[in-house]
């Protein structure tokens, strides 16, 4: 039988306590149900509506609430999570790390990714957003290795960056999970195409756990948190509002795709 993943979608707000219980709710449902792997949202424990907020809500990389919880839940459950992202304060700026960290079934943190590439761009609904001005950028690819096969990481923005993606790929990944809070306006037009792109052109399973709705400071979230196979088909797809969607993972899949198209051992540069 074929492990099953699930991608978190959740409505995540400023009161950290409440978005931590709607996530162990959300969880806890999807374990029952058989996932051995879970991939939260973005900021899926603080979503804030300004710049103080997210820098007051910086919690420590190795204490914080928010990652204990997540040590708490997969010990508790038997499963590796993918933690979306957390604010992490960063030693050496008044800034935030955007981190994502992977826990295994024991609570054991085993790997952690800071988001690389940063939403600094103006959607066109007047909106303007500048995630630098308060985040810090990490610099380090990452991919973890996991009883369901070799994991790489990445957060939102970073589904627009391919040469990421490749990386990961020389890294010998086969999943990709991406915690994301897509913008209504760009997620319409592009979140479901860029997935199903990033899974072709690596013939890898992406797990996309997003945000939905209407949050603090008026950002709106497109949701529509998938699993795609390698081949590019969205085998589970979330409904607009809190809830989750659980896919097999399927190992040989990988495989057979590249076998079939063998461009990753094709490239020329």
């Amino acid at each position: 039988m074929h492990p099953q993943a699930a991608v978190i979608q959740m409505n995540s707000g400023s009161d950290r306590g409440r978005n931590l219980e709607v996530a162990s709710q959300l969880m806890e449902a999807a374990c029952r149900q058989g996932a051995r792997l879970l991939v939260l949202p973005e900021n899926f424990s603080f979503f804030g509506g300004s710049e103080e907020e997210k820098r007051a809500a910086r919690e420590d990389a190795k204490t914080g609430p928010s990652l204990t919880f997540l040590q708490t839940f997969a010990a508790r459950w038997r499963v590796w999570i993918v933690g979306g992202s957390i604010p992490v304060a960063d030693p050496s700026s008044n800034k935030v790390l955007n981190v994502c960290f992977v826990v295994d079934e024991s609570g054991c943190v085993r790997g952690r990714y800071d988001k690389i590439h940063l939403f600094d761009v103006d959607v066109g609904d007047g909106t303007r957003y500048r995630e630098s001005d308060f985040v810090q950028p990490g610099t380090h690819p990452v991919v973890v290795e996991t009883p369901f096969g070799r994991l790489g990481l990445a957060i939102c923005y970073d589904l627009r960056f391919p040469e990421l993606f490749r990386v990961l790929s020389s890294l010998h990944a086969e999943l990709i999970a991406l915690p994301a809070a897509f913008t209504v306006i760009t997620g319409r037009d592009h979140w479901e195409i860029l997935l199903k792109a990033r899974a072709i052109e690596n013939f890898s399973y992406l797990l996309a756990a997003g945000q939905w709705g209407q949050h603090a400071g008026g950002r709106q979230t497109y949701g529509h948190s998938m699993v795609v196979e390698p081949w590019g088909m969205a085998v589970a797809q979330c409904a607009d509002g809190v809830g989750f969607a659980l896919a097999p993972l399927e190992r040989e899949r990988i495989t057979l795709c590249r076998q079939r198209i063998p461009c990753l051992s094709h490239r020329r540069m």
